[in-house]
C-alpha cells in the first residue's frame, strides 16, 4: 500500500458499516486521519468499529442521510469531539432492486434518489459551512458508471447516481476559491452487501460489461478515494473520476 498523507485530517464517511465505506475507513486510518463512521445499521456500525484496531481516531455515529437533525447531531458531536472536519466521504446508497421503470413502485423509486442524491445533498450541506470557515476540504462523492450509462433494470439508480454527478459538478464550481475541492468516482460494480439486492442476471450483465472480465475491489476504490481525500489533490474539483475496469467510454 502507497503512503498518503492525513495526518492531522478528520473525515466523515458514511454508510461506513460495509463494503466501500468500510474499505475506506481503514485505508483513512492507515492514512493517519481520524474517522467518523456513520451507518443507519447500528448492529452493522457496532462490529465494523470492533473490526478495526482500537484506537482514539475512531468515531462512530448512527446516522440517517435523509435525516436532516440525525445529520446535524452528529455533524455538532463530531466538531466538540475533534474540533475540524477536513474530509467528507459520500458513500451510502442502496440500490433498490432490479426491474423495469414501469415495474418499480414509486415509493421504491423516490427511497433511492433520496438515500442517493439528497442523502449527500444533506450532509454535504450541513458539512460545507465547516470547511469554508476552515479554508480547506476535501468532499468525494461515490457515484457509478451507471450514472454515465444508465443500466438497464436500475432507472432508480442510475437516475441518482447521474444526479450525483451533476451535484458534484455544481458544488465543486461554487467552491472552486474556497479550498474545498469535490470530485466523485464512477466506480463499476464492487462485490459488496448491495450485491444482495441485486439479481443474478443483472450481476451477469454488469460483469460481461467490464473489459477486464473482474469486479473492482473495495480496496481498490478506497485507494483513488484517500487521494482524492488528500492535499496532493491539489487541481481536480467538479471532477469524475472513473475505476471501472475499461467500461467507461467518456
Amino acid at each position: 500500500m502507497n503512503a498518503i498523507d492525513l495526518k492531522d485530517r478528520t473525515a466523515i464517511v458514511t454508510g461506513a458499516a460495509r463494503g466501500i465505506g468500510h474499505a475506506t475507513a481503514r485505508r483513512f486510518l492507515a492514512s493517519g486521519a481520524a474517522v467518523a463512521l456513520w451507518d443507519i445499521d447500528a448492529p452493522a456500525l457496532d462490529k465494523a468499529v470492533a473490526a478495526l484496531k482500537p484506537s482514539d481516531r475512531i468515531h462512530a455515529a448512527v446516522v440517517d442521510v435523509t435525516d436532516e437533525s440525525s445529520i446535524a447531531d452528529a455533524v455538532d458531536a463530531l466538531v466538540h469531539e475533534a474540533g475540524r472536519i477536513d474530509i467528507l466521504v459520500n458513500n451510502a446508497g442502496i440500490t433498490g432492486g432490479n426491474a423495469p421503470l414501469w415495474q418499480l413502485a414509486p415509493e421504491v423509486w423516490r427511497r433511492v434518489v433520496e438515500v442517493n442524491l439528497i442523502g449527500p445533498y444533506l450532509v454535504s450541506r450541513a458539512v460545507v459551512p465547516h470547511m469554508i470557515a476552515a479554508g480547506y476540504g476535501r468532499i468525494v462523492n461515490i457515484a457509478s458508471i451507471a450514472g454515465k450509462e444508465g443500466n438497464p433494470n436500475a432507472s432508480h439508480y442510475s437516475a441518482s447516481k447521474a444526479g450525483l454527478i451533476g451535484l458534484t459538478k455544481s458544488l465543486g464550481k461554487e467552491l472552486a476559491t474556497t479550498g474545498v475541492l469535490v470530485n466523485c468516482l464512477t466506480p463499476a460494480a464492487a462485490k459488496t452487501d448491495l450485491f444482495d439486492q441485486m439479481t443474478q442476471a443483472q450481476i451477469d450483465y454488469m460483469l460481461a460489461k467490464i473489459p477486464m472480465n473482474r469486479f473492482v475491489t473495495v480496496e481498490e476504490i478506497a485507494a483513488m478515494v484517500a487521494w482524492l481525500a488528500s492535499e496532493e489533490c491539489s487541481f481536480s474539483t467538479g471532477a469524475v473520476f472513473d475505476i471501472s475496469g475499461g467500461r467507461a467510454v467518456y
